[in-house]
């Protein structure tokens, strides 16, 4: 029996062997829970000759990445709508979509004709919409009831309880709380130079009320499970999540608006596998499959029915968090043009450095 057994395993081994050297890689650059395991295995399943490997990013990651290789590397790139137009601009990362290999038709019309416009460059488009949500604020009401928007992370009666992540996302969200619109000024140097300094200001003074900044979701999960902050700056898909978890921690739009953001499909410049990318972005877009992802990343797909096909308690932690008169007055990120993000890094390092 023994050179029976050993034959098989030798003959299983080059079979195995043989189907990984014929395999197509296809090289995800992507949030986390952007590309979950039991999706990545359903996808394998039908589609055995792709491989998929993943590697976990954010925009500005993203971005200094495809930048350092000039757009090699990875086969499909998913950064926020905002982040697409001036990075190619100014680096030449990415290349533009074939459209006819996307089942468009599936996609939430107006976020698709939004983002083809915000990523469209002399005549040709870039992205197209993933998944979306919002950034906003985090209470847990039994603690801090009355909290409404952005301001209330820097009040003192919450001192050494709040939080926030110390990237452009919190610039915009404080100076929409002082009363000025950060998008309208993107045009005005000088008017955004100036609002900049004025949040900055107001970042530095408030960071004896803050307890820490919390660097990805699970931190900021972490933190609000135990009860070390009470309030927080957030993604709305981090506090559904944690709405299952106790329904006491609730996402609280702020009363200017929440920020609004879709995550793109977007293929690399020096991407390898671009057939293999067209069939991850069809896949992920079916019903069966957009549930599962919702599931995972807690944001709602860019589907027209993207709401119901979130879990169940997905859809009770948002209709805990918004009625229509929030829906409706959501902020959209606006594209960003060249040049507002390095200005706004040098803000955010002043706020770093500050005592």
């Amino acid at each position: 029996m023994k050179p029976t057994f050993r034959a098989l395993l030798a003959g299983t081994a080059m079979v195995l062997a043989g189907g990984t050297a014929n395999a197509e890689t296809l090289r995800l650059l992507t949030w986390g829970g952007y590309a979950p395991e039991d999706v990545i295995a359903a996808f394998e399943a039908e589609y055995p000759d792709i491989d998929v490997e993943v590697t976990l990013s954010n925009n500005e990651e993203m971005i200094a990445k495809l930048r350092a290789t000039g757009g090699t590397g990875f086969d499909l790139a998913q950064p926020s709508h905002d982040r697409v137009y001036a990075a190619q601009l100014e680096y030449n990362i990415y290349k533009p979509l074939d459209l006819s290999q996307i089942n468009t038709d599936a996609m939430t019309p107006n976020l698709l004709e939004g983002v083809k416009a915000n990523t469209t460059i002399e005549g040709e488009v870039y992205s197209v919409p993933h998944q979306w949500g919002t950034s906003g604020v985090m209470a847990n009401m039994k603690e801090a009831p009355e909290v409404a928007g952005w301001n209330d992370l820097c009040d003192e009666q919450y001192a050494g309880r709040t939080s926030m992540r110390l990237r452009r996302t919190i610039l915009l969200g404080t100076a929409y709380g002082m009363g000025m619109d950060p998008f309208a000024l993107y045009a005005d140097p000088e008017g955004y130079q100036d609002m900049l300094d004025q949040v900055t200001e107001k970042l530095i003074a408030c960071k004896s009320v803050i307890k820490t900044y919390w660097s990805g979701g699970d931190d900021l999960s972490a933190l609000m499970l135990s009860g070390e902050v009470v309030v927080s700056e957030t993604w709305d898909s981090t506090a559904f999540k944690l709405y299952g978890e106790n329904p006491d921690i609730v996402f609280v739009p702020p009363e200017t608006g929440a920020l609004a953001w879709i995550d793109t499909f977007t293929i690399p410049r020096g991407g390898e596998a671009d057939d293999a990318a067209y069939k991850w972005i069809n896949f992920v877009l079916r019903p069966e499959i957009t549930k599962m992802m919702s599931a995972s990343t807690g944001a709602i797909a860019a589907v027209p029915n993207g709401i119901d096909l979130m879990p169940d308690d997905k859809k009770a932690a948002i209709s805990a968090a918004f009625d229509q008169e929030d829906l409706d007055n959501l902020k959209f990120f606006a594209n960003i043009p060249p040049g507002i993000e390095d200005m706004e890094g040098l803000a955010l390092e002043r706020i770093k450095a500050a005592n």
